[in-house]
């Protein structure tokens, strides 16, 4: 954000901001969340969340109610479906991780339920008790992982689809007829879906690499060998110090993040050491790309062609 803007944002709204990060993360004071939040106010905090990718409010100490309310502020809130929900209040998640209870597999970098036809447009992570000096929270900008990549290489990736699914929560079923039939259930609410690779911030327009992977399974209609050694491509450049903002965090901060523009990673390094946080999050839209899909045909080249083309003629199976 240009000098001149800072401080127009600074007269109107009292907000006062300070990049935390080269790509990604900036610390924002001179507001108090606990109290409702101007137009002027509201509207600037979003688009510093689309600027940004990462804003971290310090002193905050807000209740899981006052969470909540400054949730809804920014958004429409969601239900996770597989995570550890308030009974009083479903929208809000309660990470309490200590010894007995340890982490879920958070430290693998994500972007949250990219599983969903519309996956979150961001999240918002209260600190109530936290490890000293550990539990960082990483994150990586995913519009300065598209920007990093050569001409040749964008105008491969750049129209691509890629297959999200749930798969990391799959694991949470156990294998017993209940644990099997609930499986399913889910299987059914939770198809597949498809984004593209390359996704347009709704709000910057910006690209960004949109593949993670926690959710993404493979890119849709390419050989599997040669969408895998894409895929571990993107995921290894993720992984680049350059790109990264490590959040420290502090009793009572708040961070909300763009989950359409960054991943993160949340370190692992406490246990058995107590981190609670509370977690809400927010609606998003349909990822778009920047163009039409890629081509079906273009993207694979068969040395015999699939039994799936052959339907009329192919042999029957028990199965059939």
């Amino acid at each position: 954000m240009a000098t001149t803007a800072i401080h127009a944002v600074e007269e109107e709204t009292g907000l006062r901001v300070e990049k935390a990060g080269v790509f990604c993360g900036a610390e924002v004071t001179g507001v108090d969340l606990k109290k409702p939040l101007t137009d002027a106010q509201a509207d600037a905090i979003l688009a510093l969340h689309a600027e940004h990718g990462v804003l971290a409010f310090p002193d905050q100490h807000l209740e899981a109610e006052q969470l909540v309310a400054f949730g809804r502020r920014m958004g429409e809130l969601t239900v996770h479906p597989f995570s550890t929900n308030s009974a009083e209040q479903p929208e809000l998640i309660v990470f309490d991780n200590k010894e007995g209870n340890p982490p879920p597999s958070t430290d693998i970098w994500h972007s949250d339920e990219t599983f969903r036809e519309t996956p979150p447009m961001g999240t918002i992570l209260s600190a109530k008790i936290v490890p000293s000096p550990a539990g960082d929270t990483a994150f990586c900008s995913m519009h300065a992982l598209w920007e990093g990549l050569s001409d040749r290489m964008q105008r491969l990736l750049d129209g691509l689809e890629a297959v999200h699914d749930f798969v990391t929560f799959k694991k949470l079923f156990p294998d017993s007829k209940q644990g099997r039939d609930r499986l399913r259930h889910y299987e059914e609410v939770y198809r597949p879906t498809t984004h593209p690779l390359v996704r347009v911030h709704p709000v910057t327009g910006r690209k960004a690499i949109f593949v993670n992977r926690s959710f993404t399974t493979h890119i849709k209609g390419m050989d599997e060998d040669e969408g895998r050694t894409i895929l571990e491509f993107l995921y290894r450049r993720t992984m680049r110090h350059e790109y990264h903002y490590r959040h420290r965090w502090r009793p009572g901060m708040v961070v909300f993040w763009d989950n359409r523009a960054v991943q993160h990673s949340a370190l692992h390094d406490y246990y058995p050491q107590r981190r609670m946080m509370h977690r809400v999050t927010l609606k998003g839209d349909r990822p778009k790309g920047g163009g039409p899909p890629a081509d079906i045909s273009e993207l694979r080249r068969y040395l015999s062609p699939p039994l799936s083309e052959f339907e009329a003629t192919r042999a029957r199976r028990d199965n059939d």
